[in-house]
């Protein structure tokens, strides 16, 4: 699965093994605006995970072609995954 990680700190691309991790500014995409991103992100990637609660009022989400993964926050001691 190719996964595009926007907004939350790089380390997170770790914890998906086995799969394409990106991330916006990896990719040149730093700075886009919501709307683009995401259509940039379902022409190239299979999931999309950002830190922007507000995503699904600033966007229609419906009939989107990727899955989107919106985590809490981008604060890393926040989001991290526990062992």
């Amino acid at each position: 699965m190719r996964v595009l990680v926007d907004e939350l700190p790089v380390i997170l691309t770790k914890f998906f093994p086995g799969h394409e991790v990106r991330t916006a500014q990896q990719m040149g995409w730093a700075g886009i605006k919501n709307s683009e991103l995401l259509s940039l992100a379902e022409a190239n990637f299979d999931a999309f995970v950002t830190a922007d609660r507000n995503l699904k009022f600033q966007q229609s989400l419906t009939n989107r072609g990727i899955a989107i993964i919106v985590f809490p926050s981008n604060r890393l001691s926040v989001v991290r995954v526990s062992r």
